[in-house]
This record gives structure tokens, C-alpha cells and sequence, in this order.
């Protein structure tokens, strides 16, 4: 008997005694998002979409400023952040691209090839 598996989910683990574990692209996107609105400097995601918005209002509207890409167990990540006026964007960038990478590869246990970041604005105070 062979299963449907979801064209937007990357399959974890398929074994036909156990059934199939998969994971949601907007589930990894919701990770990268979070992780990325922890790091100082980083204002929201494009679109005004904080750290407390992403945890009441769940993955709506995600899909302006995160974009999964699976393939093979490997995860590429696009972001479009807004920067906070006063750090150093390359730096904070740099943190992000970690922060995210990490927190994709310990809740996942996918490979997360690239984290790329477009900076979509600075909010000024």
C-alpha cells in the first residue's frame, strides 16, 4: 500500500512498519522565523511580523518573509528581515544565519545548507 506523502513537507523518516514522519515547510519556516526575531538588531520580518506576533498568531502570513526549500533532507532558508537603526547589519546577519541553522538542525534534524537574508528595511526609534 503506498502512502500519499505531501509535496510541501520533507519526509523525516519513512518506514513502511511505522508509518512516515514529515514535517511541514511552514513548520520550518515558523522555526527560522522565531530563531531569527531572537537575535539583537533584528526588528521583525518584513512585514512587521515580531517575535510575539509569530507565537500568538501562528504562520499566518509567514509566507512574505520566510520561503523553505527541500530537497534530499537538505533545507535552504530565505528570510527578509527588518534591522533596528544602530547595529552592525553584516555582523547580526551573521549571528542570524547561525541562530537559524542551528535551531533547524537540533528541532529537525535536518541539514540546513544555506540561510540567506534579504534586508527588506531599518525601523528607526
Amino acid at each position: 500500500m503506498e502512502k500519499e506523502i505531501d509535496k510541501n513537507a520533507v519526509v523525516l523518516k519513512n518506514d513502511e512498519n511505522a508509518g512516515a514522519v514529515q514535517i511541514a515547510d511552514d513548520v520550518v519556516g515558523m522555526i527560522a522565523a522565531l530563531a531569527a526575531t531572537e537575535v539583537p538588531g533584528v526588528s521583525s520580518m518584513a512585514g512587521n511580523i515580531t517575535n510575539d506576533f509569530l507565537s500568538r498568531a501562528g504562520m499566518k502570513k509567514l509566507s512574505r518573509c520566510v520561503r523553505v526549500t527541500a530537497l534530499n533532507g537538505s533545507v535552504t532558508v530565505d528570510l527578509a528581515l527588518i534591522m533596528e537603526y544602530g547595529y552592525n547589519i553584516p555582523a547580526a546577519c551573521q549571528k542570524v544565519q547561525g541562530k537559524v541553522k542551528s535551531a533547524i538542525e537540533n528541532m529537525t534534524g535536518l541539514t540546513c545548507t544555506d540561510v540567506n537574508i534579504r534586508i527588506a528595511g531599518v525601523k528607526v526609534k
